[in-house]
């Protein structure tokens, strides 16, 4: 039954869904619906993310070798299985005193309380979080920015087993 009169509120009177106006429900379901789809989306690597890690695993695996110093080893000098690149005690020392030596090499797979601007930095200049040069034995780094890019989205893939 159409009102005498048509006034721009008749249909939005109408056209309700549990109270609320129903452009009001169709724009709160869109919304919901697209920040669900973005949020599944982005647990999914794209294409682009996937090679970054491939690249990345490729230069801390066979560049840096990175697992000499930060994954620990067993007393027969073997790489204890599951605790890749999780620190370890260094089991070799400079041959002359060396200023800052560091005895042991911390965590860094999942880069824990690195930020990834943090650590594309040091990797891409050498310098720390701290604002201090990395100490040795660790090399100061002069990476791109697309292979430090590379190795943070790697080391951030990789979690500790214990988390």
């Amino acid at each position: 039954m159409l009102p005498d009169r048509l006034d721009k509120d008749w249909l939005g009177k109408r056209l309700q869904f549990r109270g609320l106006p129903l452009t009001r429900v169709v724009v709160l379901c869109s919304t919901l619906l697209f920040a669900v789809s973005m949020a599944a989306a982005g647990n999914k690597p794209t294409a682009s993310h996937s090679k970054l890690i491939v690249q990345g695993k490729y230069l801390v695996e066979n560049l840096g070798m990175c697992k000499d110093c930060h994954s620990p080893r067993n007393e027969k000098g073997d790489f204890i299985p599951g605790r890749y690149l999780e620190g370890a005690k260094l089991d070799f020392l400079p041959m002359h005193p060396v200023p800052n030596w560091a005895p042991a090499a911390p965590a860094i797979a999942g880069l824990p309380g690195w930020t990834s601007a943090e650590a594309i930095r040091f990797f891409m200049t050498g310098i720390g979080k701290n604002g201090k040069l990395a100490g040795p034995p660790m090399p100061q780094f002069r990476l791109s920015r697309r292979d430090a890019e590379a190795v943070v989205a790697y080391l951030k893939s990789l979690r500790p087993e214990d988390e």
